[in-house]
Order: structure tokens, then sequence, then C-alpha cells
């Protein structure tokens, strides 16, 4: 959003100062400025008046007649994505003027083609002004070249405020935070452009105060500098300063709505997002998109899918929240559904998050057909070279058991296009298979190549050793990453250390890592001991892994029931069975096992004691006889973990 806002910066003054005599010829950065930050949403600009005013100038300011028809071709090709043919035009032409320079490379420029431009702006016979060299500097900015932006800012012979504010705002971009602020400073003459990106850049990165401060010398503001303080102040918690600010507004838009009505959704009260919601003058699409995801965000699907089923005109923002949610929680079967009556609608079409997101429902699903059928859809998409929906194939085809599919993907996928997220998916394919030392060559692989694990890599690695019990080689990866000091400890590497001493039966060992720990262990982590206790039945650490689990989550009732095996492998009856009254005192009942398979297109659900299914008989034949040919092999199947309930009988 902080970018939105950047963008309207720069364009609404730019077109301000257009205005004035003196400033007339900066009329032809417009559309330059138009283009910083068009990842982001645009809804009140539109690029195609900046072209048109570009060649209004081609036409004016050309000296001869024959240079400015010439000189307007090229602004129309350029306009229209035909470069090749706006160059040709360009090369042709006898004489050019420094409109016609700034307009070829301002095309370039819009198109990321910054090697055609730069080698254009530095031919010996170019022209150039103060727009062309500021046409120049942004493209790098757009390119986050930030160093090459700065060298040829430097360089410039003249600057005027546009070109500060540029080089400014790419610094912003980039997290550079207080060098925008120190050439900020530098300024001899600034404008409401050249406050608001240093407000946003400071509100952005926390520092609040600083940009309150800011904000009160302002010496003049518009609707945007009111609204990146709102923005600022409620990304950071404070959302009844915002809404000071926002009541203080003498002019607000619907950006402005939006920005308070985010604010309070992204501060848990939703309540006071919806109401102002409601009280809204004017919405549009991002308005009614801020209060669905709000509702996602904060577990209220049941009014998300209200508002969405309302909404006038949705888009694929809102198509993709709707999906989102349902995958986050755990409807997945809904989210196919939704993504289904999207490819229907007219006008919409994935982007990556929506495909992220719905082969995502696909994996928890394990529906492989659903995920072919999306696969296929992402093939004739520019998607299907995405590190991020490539990932997303690789986890869905593990995830449904066809590991060599996973791996053919990450195979046939480009080495030049392979980065960290990529790498990340198959490791972690690997890891869910148990194939712990495949899932070590891999990452062994994949920093030979360049590239640096991030926390994500080791989740998956320490997956990796604790699923296939390769204990030494995980404690190796663990110590290495408590050693790097890029990479902050989560709980998840934590839960996976505890989970690789459980299961490897060290327990006292896993205990006193905990003991360690500075902060207080959250439910994974403890969740992981009780785990380990119960594959070897160790009751005294079980009994105080199970009571710190149930400080953290009172109503899980498969605490109970672990601690209740617990009891009960030790030969602790009477304990199990008072772990069994207490959770029924309390009213918890654990939800049935259950799980499914797909045959001829045709879905078998099994739910745990359930034998109404039409073949239920041959089913539990088969399953003694594998409990056989299990005990033959020998394998010992610890029945006894389990108290006689009928809650517990396995189909």
């Amino acid at each position: 959003m902080f970018a939105f806002f950047r963008f309207n910066f720069a364009l609404a003054t730019v077109y301000r100062i257009s205005r004035s005599p003196i400033l007339l010829s900066i009329r032809n950065i417009t559309p330059l400025l138009g283009s910083l930050g068009l990842q982001c949403q645009k809804p009140q600009y539109n690029l195609n008046y900046c072209s048109f005013t570009i060649s209004e100038v081609a036409k004016d300011k050309s000296e001869h007649g024959h240079v400015a028809r010439l000189t307007w071709l090229i602004t129309k090709l350029s306009r229209e994505c035909r470069m090749v043919e706006a160059r040709k035009v360009f090369d042709k032409m006898p004489d050019r003027d420094v409109v016609t320079w700034t307009i070829m490379i301002s095309g370039y420029v819009k198109f990321g083609m910054l090697r055609e431009a730069r080698d254009l702006f530095d031919r010996v016979d170019s022209v150039k002004n103060v727009v062309t060299w500021t046409a120049m500097v942004s493209g790098y900015v757009r390119a986050s070249q930030i160093v090459e932006a700065e060298k040829l800012f430097n360089a410039m012979p003249s600057k005027n405020v546009i070109s500060w504010n540029t080089m400014i705002d790419g610094y912003a971009q980039n997290g550079q935070v207080d060098a925008a602020l120190e050439l900020f400073e530098k300024m001899r003459e600034r404008n409401v452009v050249s406050w608001n990106t240093v407000l946003t850049a400071l509100a952005q990165c926390g520092r609040v105060e600083e940009a309150r401060r800011m904000f009160d010398q302002m010496p003049q503001r518009d609707v945007v500098s009111w609204t990146a303080m709102v923005t600022g102040l409620s990304k950071n918690g404070r959302i009844d300063e915002a809404r000071a600010i926002f009541d203080r507004m003498p002019v607000r838009n619907v950006v402005s709505w939006n920005a308070m009505v985010t604010g309070y959704a992204q501060n848990s009260r939703v309540d006071e997002a919806y109401d102002l919601f409601m009280r809204m003058p004017h919405r549009d699409a991002p308005s009614w998109n801020t209060m669905i995801t709000g509702f996602v965000q904060n577990g209220n699907l049941g009014k998300a899918r209200m508002l969405f089923d309302e909404m006038p005109c949705k888009n694929v923002v809102s198509w993709t929240t709707m999906i989102t949610g349902y995958v986050q929680a755990g409807e997945s079967e809904e989210a196919l559904k939704i993504f289904s009556d999207m490819q229907m609608a007219k006008g919409i079409k994935s982007n990556q998050g929506t495909f992220v997101s719905v082969l995502g429902a696909c994996s928890n699903l394990a529906g492989l057909s659903e995920g072919i059928q999306i696969h296929q859809i992402i093939c004739k998409t520019t998607y299907q070279h995405s590190a991020f929906v490539v990932s997303a194939l690789v986890n869905m085809y593990s995830k449904c058991g066809e590991l060599g599919t996973a791996r053919k993907m990450f195979d046939d996928y480009p080495s030049s296009h392979k980065d960290l997220v990529s790498w990340n998916g198959i490791i972690t394919a690997y890891a869910h298979h148990g194939c712990g030392t495949e899932a070590i060559r891999l990452f062994e692989e994949m920093r030979i190549m360049g590239y640096k694990p991030d926390d994500i890599t080791y989740v998956g690695l320490l997956c990796a050793c604790s699923y296939a019990g390769l204990v030494e080689e995980g404690l190796k990866y663990f110590a290495e990453l408590a050693s790097e000091r890029s990479i902050r400890l989560r709980e998840d590497h934590y839960a996976c250390l505890i989970d690789l001493c459980g299961r490897a039966g060290r327990l006292d060992e896993a205990f006193k890592f905990i003991e360690h720990l500075g902060e207080k262990p959250q439910a994974c982590v403890w969740g992981a001991l009780l785990a380990g206790c119960n594959v070897h039945g160790n009751a005294d650490i079980g009994r105080l892994a199970a009571m710190k689990l149930l400080e953290v989550e009172p109503e899980n009732a498969g605490t109970y029931l672990l601690l209740s095996n617990i009891f009960a492998s030790a030969g602790k009856w009477r304990e199990a069975a008072n772990v069994r009254l207490k959770m029924k005192d309390e009213g918890l009942k654990k939800q049935p096992g259950c799980s499914w398979i797909e045959i001829g297109n045709r879905f078998h659900v099994f739910v745990v004691g359930d034998k109404s299914h039409d073949q239920s008989k041959i089913i539990h034949s088969v399953v003694w006889n594998l409990h056989v040919i299990v005990k033959k092999a020998g394998f010992v199947v610890a029945w006894d973990d389990l108290i006689p309930d009928a809650d517990l009988l396995i189909v």
C-alpha cells in the first residue's frame, strides 16, 4: 500500500508542477513517474493519459513538422509495446530533438529494457536534458539497481525536484531509509511529494515517532500525507492514534477510508472495521477486498463469504482471498469449489497467488486428479515459470504420493530460474517421505551452487533428519543453524530438534534442552516431547509435558489421549483411567480419525470405528492379514499402547 501512495505522490504532484510555465518541459516525465511502483494498485490514474501528454509535447516542442510527426509515431508505438518498430522509426530519422531521445529512452525504461535504454543514453550523439537523465535514474530504481541509480544521479549536470524525489523514492523502496532521509535534508527545494515519500518510508519501517514529527513539520499536507500517517500508525499497533488522525482529516478519499478499515482489521478490531466499512460514502474493489481479508484473517469465514457474495464487482484479489481463507481454515474442498466458480467468471484470470493457494488445497486433500487439472491450466499461462508456483506443484505432487513426478518437476525447471524457494520445496518433499539422506544431499548440492539456506530450509532439513532417524546429522545441522547469526531461530526449529531427540528415545536430553530455552516454549515444542514420550512410554516426562501443553491448549483432547496412552503403556491403569475421566468431565471429545483414497474417480472415506463401507469385511480381512505379515517379519505392533475403547478402534 505504501508503494501505491508513492505512486500517487509522484504522479499527482508532477501533474500540478507541469502546469507551471517555468517547468513546462518537465511534463515529459509524467508517464515516467507514473510508472514508479507499478507492482501495486493504481486505481486513480491511467498511464494512457500520461502517454497522450508525451505525444502532445512531441507535437508542440519539436522544431520541424516531420520530426514532430515521427516522434508522435514513436510515442504511439511505445505505448503499444511495439519497441522494435519504434526503434526502427527512431533509427531512420535524419533529425532528432531532445523530446525524441527522451521518449525512446523512456519507452525502453517503461518495459524494463534497461540495457537498450542505457546504450541509447550513452551514445555520443544523444541529446539529453534533466528529463532524460531522470528517466534513466527511474529505470534503475524500478529494477532495484540502486547503486547504478545513485551513480547516475550524482553524475547529473542539473537536477530538478522530480530528480531528487525519484532518487529518494528509490532509497525508500529498497529499505535505505536513512539514505532517503539524508538526501531529503540536502534538497534546496521540496514539494509535498518529497515530504510524503520520506514520511511513508519512516512509517513503513516502524519509525513512527520520526514520521509523526515530520508530519507535524510539513508546510503543506495533502490527502496522501494524512493517509500515510493513518497507515503508519495502524501498522505499528497505534490504532486509536490513527483514528484520531483520520477524524481530523480535512478531506478523505476512498484510499483514506480503506487505510483506516485495514488498520482496524489488522489489529483484530474487525467489528469497528466493519462499522467503518458500512459508513463509507463510496466503496471500490479494494474496499471490499480489505474487509473480506479482515474477516478471513480474524477467522470469520462466514462473514467473509457473505460479503464476497454481495460484492458487486469481484476481481482476482477477491477470489484469491476467499480461496486462501478456506485453505487456511482446513476447508480445502470449498476452496476448490470457489476456484471452479472463478474459472467460469468472465474477465477473471488467476494469478500466482491463486495458483499457489489452490494447489495447497489439492495438497491437503491429496487430490491428485484435481492437481493435475490445475497444472494443465498453469501450463497455459506465464506462471508456469514462477518459482513459487513450481514449488507449490512440487509440494502437491509430493503430498499426493508422486515423489518421482515432484522430482521431475524440479529437475526440469531451468537452473537459471531456480531460487531458494524451489530448493526448499524439493527438500521438504523428500522430508515428508522420510528420505532424509536424499534431502541432505540436495541441501549440500544447493549450498555448492551458491544458495544460502534460510529458516524454512532448515525446518525441512531437520524434519528430514527426524523422520529418517538421522539423529547425529540433525544435531549437527541444528548446531550450524544456532551459530548462523543471520537466521533467527523459530519455534519450528526447536520443535524439530525435540522431535528428533524424542523419536530416538533421548527424552532426558530433549527435556533439558527445553529447560534451557530463554522464552516460554510454545505448544508445538511440548507436543513434540509428548509424542516422543508416547512412543517410548516415559510416563514421568510425559506427565510434565502434558501439563505444560494443557496450560497452552486446555481444550486439546489429543493431549489427554496421549497422556492416557502413556500411562497405559507403563501399566499405570488407574492414572490412565483418571485422565480419561477428567477429559470426559471437561466435555472434551477427540475428533474421530478420517482417511480417504481415490480409486476410479471415486473417493472412499474411512472413519475410525466405522463399518458402513460396502466392502468393510474384505477391508478388515486385508488389514488383519497385513498384521500377521508384519508380526512374522519381526515387527511388534504396540496394541497395548491403546486403552480398549470403541473410540480408538482402527479400521
